[in-house]
């Protein structure tokens, strides 16, 4: 998006030109431009809770940093912070089932 006032150059998802400071789109126009990138905020609490807590802490982190990056307009590093996100929310899962199974068979093993 080029400025009206300046003619610079700026990012699409601009609210104000980077040389001179006009203002480029209202908030109504920046909002309906950005990109939706899920946080995984959610299943990240509640693996957290439910699963692994060293993990899922780790999975809160990423998915926390997700809407401030949307917000500064780093598309791509919001996308990556939700794959991360997503990504240790499913290890933390995992590796709670797995502890918890393999408790279960210690416990059922030990009084046999």
């Amino acid at each position: 998006m080029y400025c009206q006032k300046c003619g610079a150059k700026n990012d699409d998802n601009a609210f104000k030109c980077t040389t001179c400071g006009t203002v480029l789109q209202s908030d109504m126009q920046a909002a309906s431009r950005r990109e939706y990138v899920p946080t995984y905020l959610a299943p990240a609490i509640l693996a957290t809770l439910f699963c692994c807590l060293p993990f899922g802490i780790v999975s809160i982190v990423y998915a926390a940093q997700v809407n401030g990056k949307v917000s500064a307009g780093d598309i791509d590093g919001a996308k990556q912070s939700s794959d991360a996100a997503k990504t240790w929310c499913w290890i933390s899962f995992w590796s709670g089932i797995t502890i918890g199974v393999l408790w279960f068979l210690l416990v059922v093993g030990s009084e046999l």
